[in-house]
């Protein structure tokens, strides 16, 4: 079955921008579920995706995502989703033979910039660009689905 493996850091600084090759414009939400399971419609630039994802164990879950048609992403973000929408842009930026994703949070959610890396294991080595701050792979705070929910702007102080 299909493993979604990543880290997730907080970005510190704007360094990242100069080496991004690539950014798309991104919309997501969050479909309510009662259990630990996951389900997110994304529009990304003119693609949209169903995305279904497992229970999180220490840094990765099952992860199943379908391209569905626009049409059908708009009417479940319309619909749907009880929270307010996640607007970021995203980046990938090459570093060190690895190609890492940079969001760029807007809406409720700006001043929020997290980098992430997809790993085939989750012992795999990694060297970690130096505009990485601290690991938040593990904190829920930083996962979309509560960013959803929770939007970051409306953290205390503390938590961040």
């Amino acid at each position: 079955m299909p493993q979604e493996i990543e880290r997730k850091f907080l970005v510190e600084g704007d360094l990242w921008r100069q080496d991004a090759v690539a950014s798309s414009h991104c919309v997501q939400n969050y479909i309510p579920t009662s259990n630990q399971v996951t389900v997110r419609a994304r529009i990304i630039d003119n693609h949209a995706f169903l995305t279904i994802k497992g229970p999180t164990q220490g840094i990765s879950r099952l992860e199943l995502e379908y391209e569905i048609p626009i049409e059908h992403a708009k009417k479940i973000l319309d619909e749907l989703c009880n929270a307010s929408p996640i607007e970021k842009t995203r980046y990938k930026v090459p570093y060190q033979n690895q190609m890492w994703v940079v969001d760029e949070f807007l809406g409720p959610n700006q001043g929020l910039v997290l980098a992430e890396i997809e790993l085939t294991h989750p012992d795999q080595p990694i060297e970690l660009p130096p505009w990485t701050n601290r690991e938040v792979s593990t904190d829920y705070h930083y996962h979309n689905a509560y960013l959803a929910r929770v939007p970051f702007n409306t953290w205390p102080a503390n938590i961040e």
